[in-house]
């Protein structure tokens, strides 16, 4: 017994020793631990959002106050979060025991005990990390808070702290985006459902996993009807209301959601608790002039700098939708695949004439033709019949492949040709269509466009950094080639509103629409160093004002003045493979056949165009190098033999003629139709020889049939 007594004392006096001990380093760990007034109304202080500048983004917040909220909107968080809230000091002692006992039977550290004044403390104080000193900093916290502020009002703050998922900070933001009413508004399953998102808002968000945010949803209401907030009628009536089905955007929340957005991606249990910095690639000074952009239409704006694929900007006033992409399929999915496989050049000539494949009979959008035109005219103007032909030859199956490369969703049943025109079963966004046009302005390489660039805890600490790899889809030769040809649209064709900007830029419009009117239109344009992109349209696929390209050109003009006020982006780096060739024009427009022009020929008869330098057209003319003529016509008209020239002006001339025992020069000069010699005789038979000149380069001779007077034998108009 003397043995058990003093191993007994042993154990006393160390557990006191060690009490003593613990008692002390809370002293010392707390000892400056105040509590800060101004950090309970922090707007997302557990967030800094950093703009490529280093300056902070605002996170959209409204700050509500508790009595302006229904009662059971409260009721709903200290239901599923404190149900012992206005009965405890801040610390809830029977839950910490309830919670120490199952994590000791479970060794783990599952199960949490905070009250809703802890977490509180946790969102506007206090650091991520999870260590003792940091817990005791926060019941010190929580003691002075419960010393410091009312029950109601510690609420408030509560509820005007909390991260609710999507970028939406406090009950305020949560109500406008995820029902697009004010907090004040809400009825029971709303106030349920954002209650039970605070556990973890990515998981539980109703436009991530329906049917676990539903669940969560009803143990909430649940809750609420065992604690009497709510009748049995209430909560099943509450339980039968749907879930939200999409956000509602505002102006200011755009960049900021698609951060948050992405966050989630890197984070998916991001929670109020989480202290992060996040540096983006925001530019401040774009953002304002989208913001000021006023549409009477909905619109999406959108701008991302090229070789990081980074997201610099993002206004929408209808929200992140899918819409038939029109006409900007075509560089993406006709023209880039056709050059890339080696079906076409710029200079291709393609016949725009009515065509019909099985029924499908595409047309033009002022239901005209234009003949032969080139496949760079094609694109420049927006045909709608020569895509449909490149589509044909290319098959909608390896167009689809290309699409499918750059994350374009395109489904089995969109394999058809009216794919070359943007039809398809849902269409595409205008991150996703950004995305795929900062392949083009960067050389073929394929990455999403992303609004982070890291991610640090607040000691600086990094804890993600981008590290996307490009993929190739296209060769720099295609993109180039393409660019090359959306700088004709943007100087010649549907998206001439650029022209005056005094760099190179490429651009496309598309518009899309129904018998009602136009429902979309599009301008997305890029420069060597930044690709943007203007939408306009209605979320009920309403009919909109603009009747085409011309208006979100105007807007896509405005946003490229803004970003270059002070600087030029450089043309882009032609590639090795790349060459600028000259095609023989009469041979282009007369014949459509791609013929490199005579190195000797004038300037006006060739056309420049660039091509792979493994695709050049073998063809070479030598027609001013060796000019060469077809045979003129002859005849005699009222006792004159007259010689009818081929039409070749831009040759010189030298007729001559031999009978009679005398060679004689009759004519040497430029071209004219009819050369004349009334110099001839009766019974003289005389023949003519005519030779092309071009410069001193003589070329091959033509001699004529020879000819007579003698009546009778050459009757007079012969050969007319």
């Amino acid at each position: 017994m003397k043995v058990f007594g003093k191993i007994m004392l042993i154990m006393g006096a160390a557990l006191l020793i060690a009490l003593a001990a613990f008692v002390l380093f809370a002293l010392i760990s707390t000892a400056n631990v105040k509590l800060e007034p101004e950090k309970l109304h922090t707007e997302s202080a557990q967030v800094q959002l950093l703009a490529s500048d280093g300056e902070k983004i605002a996170s959209p917040k409204q700050y509500v106050e508790l009595d302006s909220l229904p009662p059971h909107l409260p009721a709903a968080f200290v239901a599923v979060e404190d149900k012992r809230f206005y009965a405890h000091g801040g610390l809830d002692v029977l839950r910490i025991g309830k919670a120490a006992l199952k994590n000791i039977a479970s060794f783990s550290f599952r199960e949490g005990a905070s009250t809703i004044s802890q977490q509180l403390i946790k969102n506007t104080h206090l650091s991520g990390e999870k260590t003792i000193r940091r817990k005791l900093k926060e019941w010190k916290l929580t003691r002075q808070l419960e010393k410091s502020y009312p029950k109601e009002q510690i609420l408030e703050l509560y509820l005007n702290s909390i991260y609710f998922g999507h970028s939406a900070f406090g009950v305020g933001s949560a109500a406008q985006y995820y029902f697009g009413k004010d907090s004040g508004e809400l009825v029971p399953a709303e106030s349920a459902m954002l209650a039970a998102l605070v556990r973890s808002p990515n998981r539980y968000s109703p436009f991530r996993d329906e049917a676990a945010c539903k669940e969560r949803r009803d143990l909430v209401l649940a809750l609420m009807e065992e604690q009497g907030v709510l009748s049995a009628q209430e909560a099943k009536e509450a339980k039968a209301t749907p879930l939200p089905q999409t956000p509602h955007e505002n102006k200011t929340s755009g960049y900021v959601r698609l951060v948050f957005e992405e966050l989630s991606e890197v984070f998916p249990e991001l929670t109020s608790e989480d202290k992060l910095v996040v540096e983006t690639y925001f530019d401040r000074a774009l953002q304002q002039e989208m913001e000021g952009y006023s549409a009477e239409s909905g619109c999406t704006l959108i701008a991302a700098e090229n070789e990081g694929h980074a997201l610099i900007a993002y206004h929408t006033t209808a929200g992140e939708i899918r819409r038939s992409p029109a006409s900007l399929i075509k560089p993406l999915g006709v023209y880039a695949p056709a050059l890339e496989e080696g079906l076409l050049s710029p200079a291709t000539p393609l016949l725009d004439e009515p065509v019909s494949y099985g029924g499908y009979s595409p047309k033009n959008y002022d239901g005209k033709c234009s003949g032969y035109v080139s496949a760079r005219e094609a694109l420049a103007r927006s045909l709608n019949i020569p895509a449909v032909k490149v589509m044909n030859s290319l098959t909608s199956q390896k167009s689809a492949r290309y699409l499918r490369a750059m994350a374009l969703p395109v489904y089995a049943e969109d394999e058809t040709l009216p794919l070359a025109l943007g039809g398809m079963r849902e269409g595409f966004t205008m991150r996703e269509l950004l995305s795929a046009f900062l392949t083009l302005s960067d050389g073929g390489l394929f990455a999403p466009a992303k609004c982070i660039r890291r991610v640090t805890d607040e000691s600086g600490c990094v804890l993600y950094e981008r590290a996307d790899e490009k993929r190739r889809v296209f060769s720099e030769e295609t993109c180039y080639l393409l660019s090359d040809m959306l700088h004709t649209a943007a100087t010649e064709g549907t998206a001439k509103r650029l022209r005056t900007l005094p760099y190179f830029v490429s651009a496309k419009t598309g518009t899309g629409g129904t018998e009602k009117g136009n429902t979309d239109a599009y301008a997305m344009g890029y420069t060597s160093e930044h690709t943007l992109g203007v939408w306009l349209g209605n979320g009920d696929n309403s009919p909109i004002p603009a009747t085409g390209g011309g208006e979100p050109a105007n807007e896509l003009y405005a946003l490229f003045k803004a970003l270059y006020q002070e600087r030029t982006p450089e043309a882009f780096a032609r590639p090795e493979g790349i060459v600028e060739a000259a095609l023989d024009r009469e041979e282009y427009e007369n014949k459509h056949r791609l013929v490199l022009a005579d190195p000797a020929a004038p300037a006006a008869l060739k056309k420049k165009e660039l091509f792979f330098a493994a695709h050049l057209p073998q063809t070479v003319s030598d027609r001013f190098s060796m000019p060469r003529i077809e045979m003129p016509h002859i005849f005699v008209k009222n006792g004159v033999v007259c010689i009818r020239l081929c039409l070749t002006q831009y040759y010189d001339y030298e007729v001559k003629r031999e009978g009679g025992g005398e060679n004689k020069l009759i004519y040497r000069g430029k071209w004219r139709e009819t050369v004349c010699d009334g110099s001839v005789r009766a019974g003289v038979r005389y023949t003519y020889t005519v030779t092309p000149f071009y410069g001193e380069k003589a070329g091959e001779s033509v001699v004529l049939p020879s000819v007579r007077l003698d009546e009778g034998e050459l009757p007079e108009d012969w050969w007319e």
